[in-house]
């Protein structure tokens, strides 16, 4: 299965959650690995260095 480069990951790595929120790539880290507590706090498996697009879309304000 090849990936459509117009198709997005599940998944945001930091530069991109840095560039979506416009912010620094440190505040960025900050906001992720806060984030990703909370998923591992569901019970949730997390990766570091990356969030689920899913739910930071859930936890963004609009």
């Amino acid at each position: 299965m090849t990936k459509q480069p117009e198709e997005k990951s599940k998944f945001v790595r930091v530069q991109e959650l840095a560039e979506i929120l416009d912010v620094s790539v440190p505040h960025a880290y900050r906001i992720m690995r806060k984030l990703n507590n909370e998923l591992e706090e569901k019970g949730y498996i997390i990766t570091a260095g990356r969030l689920s697009r899913k739910y930071l879309e859930e936890r963004m304000y609009n």
